[in-house]
């Protein structure tokens, strides 16, 4: 009996597919003329390198990618955590789609709908 509850512990707590996908929690957005500063807080499971999230991007209705930020490292420690990056955005563009991708699931998660201020 011991060695079938240990067999289930290590299978559900050490499997990076549990980790889920990740999702965008906030994101605060300020800037004009073409160039936004966001700020993005995500939350994901990480478990390590090899499951960890890994960008983050900002896209147009029509599925364009506008940006990427791209997060070099895991935050086992660190959740939800918040990075900024500076993306360009087209005239005439006034909402925006902001999405996280993980290293194992992709993209998939919560993604947060931004109006770019005037």
């Amino acid at each position: 009996m011991h060695t079938l509850l240990r067999i289930l512990f290590v299978a559900t707590f050490t499997d990076p597919v549990l980790a889920g996908e990740a999702y965008v929690v906030d994101v605060k957005v300020s800037g004009s003329g073409g160039t936004y500063n966001f700020s993005v807080t995500v939350k994901h499971d990480d478990t390590g390198w090899e499951h960890f999230a890994n960008r983050w991007e900002v896209v147009g209705k029509d599925g364009t990618i506008y940006g990427t930020r791209v997060l070099a490292h895991p935050h086992v420690n660190e959740q939800p955590f918040t990075r900024s990056g500076s993306i360009k955005i087209p005239a005439g563009v006034t909402t925006v789609i902001v999405r996280a991708n993980d290293l194992v699931h992709g993209l998939g998660g919560e993604e947060m709908k931004v109006s770019l201020p005037n």
